[in-house]
């Protein structure tokens, strides 16, 4: 197990709150060491190049209900990847075993990995680049923050969401939890990087009750910053959720005028984010390979995709291999302009990487995907654009986005929310169903909302949908 540390709890006033011990960080110069071991002592050993990726991370989450904390956890986790290349093979092994002897065995065992794959001439690695963004990723107050404080958030966020209103009945969760990480990216080519980043997020469910019905209602919000963070204000959105979708029906089937609150929206961006990657065209499993150029969208709607963003949790100085992150538009007023890339992508499409060589832990490889990704916001007041329709869907949910086609774009999915009727908010919905193929909605998209909101690494602002089919009564 690469987890170091556990659980810490003491008893303070009959309930167990939590006391963490220090978790160690492995100082930066030795992840450089023993980085520097790990590429010395794969040239040694016959490696045409070699790259090591060292993390040290570790995570605190607490989540509190009816005011008393059920659970805490302090974690962390540390190791190093190796990938080397030798005769256009590649090989790749990690360890979290941060001793000099163990990386030599991992330098072993990725040699003997590499024997047994297929000469590829498109795997190569990044040289130095020129200049790397410059970003602020690490927020002290959130290590200095003491943990009692982060328990007052959680809670403080629950009673916002219980005197909100009397039907708000049951809180399921209302959680606070962050992260402190540090890189270090070194190859044989002279690559030779390091960042530290911190982040913070809150997040609460819960159900309202009125009679024999019940309705659910989250919020959320992630940030760099621990300032960012409001716990009553999460609540209270929470709450609203759950409380005005009391008393939802359903409605005959039709099409209709749909406009897609933020959250919905970046529901249905995370359908395409896997199809922009150069990877998925490569292989065939996209729905954009060959429209390069062509229209895949309505002419107010542009999507981006940004790791060098300040303030993005996605956000960082250089991806997964060591390439600068940058900001790549993939559709610029409806025209598909281009695809997301890591080296090995860019090199077979004779191209450059933009910076999305991704990489989950010290325990995979650089893949190509998304950062942060979001449609960018538009002029569209999202209250006009439900004033302007005589009748209309206002879509706050979908259920079963993972069974949407990923290569044809086809989807048919559950859906509530709250009916439109002569420009306001008349009922909520519920029992109904959306069908559609989306690029044949993203060319429908009318307006664009200038409340771009980020859930993690994905945004959108509202949409508003010429028409799509409702499935109802």
């Amino acid at each position: 197990m690469e987890y170091y540390l556990c659980y810490y709890l003491r008893e303070i006033f009959g309930e167990f709150v939590f006391s963490p011990s220090e978790v160690t960080f492995i100082s930066s110069t030795d992840m450089k060491s023993l980085g520097c071991l790990a590429i010395d002592s794969a040239k040694r050993r016959g490696a045409d190049m070699a790259e090591v990726y060292l993390s040290n991370n570790r995570e605190l989450f607490i989540e509190v209900r009816d005011g008393r904390v059920e659970t805490m956890k302090l974690a962390g986790e540390r190791g190093l990847g190796l990938r080397l290349m030798k005769g256009n093979r590649v090989g790749f092994a990690y360890t979290s075993d941060l001793n000099p002897e163990s990386v030599r065995e991992v330098v072993d065992q990725a040699l003997v990995n590499a024997a047994s794959t297929a000469e590829d001439p498109y795997r190569v690695m990044p040289g130095p680049a020129a200049g790397y963004p410059d970003l602020d990723l690490y927020d002290r107050r959130i290590m200095d923050t003491t943990v009692e404080e982060k328990i007052e958030l959680a809670r403080a966020m629950e009673e916002a969401a219980r005197t909100y209103d009397p039907r708000v009945k049951i809180i399921e969760g209302s959680s606070y939890t962050d992260s402190e990480t540090e890189v270090t990216l070194i190859n044989s080519l002279g690559v030779d990087l390091n960042y530290r980043g911190t982040y913070c997020g809150i997040y609460i469910s819960l159900v309202a009750v009125q009679g024999e019905e019940n309705q659910t209602g989250f919020a959320m919000k992630y940030s760099l910053k621990y300032d960012d963070l409001d716990g009553p204000a999460a609540g209270r959105e929470a709450a609203a959720r759950a409380v005005r979708m009391l008393g939802a029906r359903s409605v005959p089937s039709r099409k209709i005028p749909v406009v897609l609150e933020p959250f919905v929206a970046t529901g249905f961006l995370g359908m395409l984010a896997p199809a922009l990657t150069a990877e998925a065209v490569q292989k065939g499993r996209s729905l954009f390979a060959g429209k390069a150029g062509q229209k895949v969208a309505s002419e107010v709607v542009s999507i981006t995709d940004d790791g060098s963003m300040p303030g993005g949790i996605a956000s960082a100085s250089f991806d997964g291999e060591g390439v600068p992150t940058s900001r790549t538009k993939l559709v610029a007023g409806g025209i598909l302009e281009g695809f997301l890339h890591n080296t090995y992508t860019a090199a077979r499409d004779g191209v450059n990487s933009t910076g999305n060589g991704v990489r989950g832990s010290f325990k995979s490889t650089p893949e190509v995907g998304a950062t942060n990704f979001f449609i960018e916001r538009g002029t569209a007041d999202p209250g006009e654009m439900i004033g302007c329709l005589e009748k209309g869907f206002y879509v706050t949910e979908v259920l079963g986005m993972h069974t949407a086609n990923p290569i044809s774009g086809d989807f048919s999915l559950g859906a509530s929310g709250l009916f439109i009727e002569n420009g306001r908010i008349s009922y909520p919905v519920k029992g109904v169903a959306l069908a559609g193929n989306i690029i044949e909605m993203m060319k429908k998209v009318e307006g664009v909302g200038r409340d771009l909101t980020f859930f993690g690494g994905r945004g959108a602002p509202t949409l508003l949908i010429s028409d799509m089919a409702l499935s109802g009564d």
